[in-house]
């Protein structure tokens, strides 16, 4: 169960687990942050679906380095400044003041890699799509941060999930096995959040809601 300070109690007891587990959670969570899941989904597209079966190897190299500069570069350099400048009291945001101007400077990148590839017609509509998504995902937990602390990592595997789920009722391969993988490692971030009382169980289901809701704006907006 959970108790007031939003961490997990069995039996008005905190639950304790083994170090290796906790270590394990860091890794994962570090692993699949949210800075690198759109990184990593790109790659993906690119290298595993039959949208980019023309596209030569230096262009797909410029399309990675235009992601990883967007959403993994600029947001962290971001965070970085702020601290630097007192901005935020910690590089990993553990408070819903801390995430204010992260989330606000990450949307305007978000916006323009959106609006950079929606009017760029020589890239797939899957990538708008996705790009979109990632955007609006940010504006929705902005807006719920106000509230309470949504969980990054979850809103971003939200949006991993629905994205390739999306994509295997576009293409005319088989994307059960990716499904599958994309379900695994979701759950494996979830359940990190919660083995280092990042997050409540609230934090991360409403998370997760917001990233796959983003994700089907994306696509009925896109597609």
């Amino acid at each position: 169960m959970i108790e007031g300070n939003g961490k997990l109690h069995h039996n008005g007891l905190p639950l304790h687990f083994h170090p290796a587990i906790k270590l394990a959670a860091k890794v994962i969570s570090l692993i699949f942050h949210p800075l690198f899941i759109p990184v990593f989904l790109s790659w993906f597209v690119l290298n595993y679906s039959n949208i980019f079966l023309s596209i030569s190897s230096n262009d797909k190299l410029i399309l990675m380095l235009r992601f990883l500069v967007m959403y993994t570069v600029f947001p962290l350099a971001t965070v970085l400044m702020s601290k630097a400048l007192g901005f935020v009291s910690s590089i990993y945001l553990r408070t819903q003041k801390d995430r204010i101007i992260p989330y606000i400077a990450s949307g305007v990148y978000y916006f323009w890699m959106w609006y950079v590839l929606r009017n760029q017609p020589e890239y797939p509509k899957q990538f708008v799509m996705l790009a979109l998504a990632i955007f609006i995902a940010s504006s929705i937990g902005l807006i719920f941060n106000t509230y309470l602390k949504v969980s990054m990592h979850a809103i971003s595997a939200g949006v991993m999930i629905a994205f390739i789920y999306l994509l295997s009722i576009t293409a005319e391969i088989n994307y059960g096995f990716y499904i599958s993988i994309s379900l695994l490692i979701a759950g494996a971030v979830c359940t990190a959040r919660l083995v280092n009382s990042d997050h409540n169980p609230g934090e991360v289901y409403i998370g997760l809601i917001i990233g796959i809701v983003a994700q089907l704006i994306g696509y009925f907006f896109t597609m």
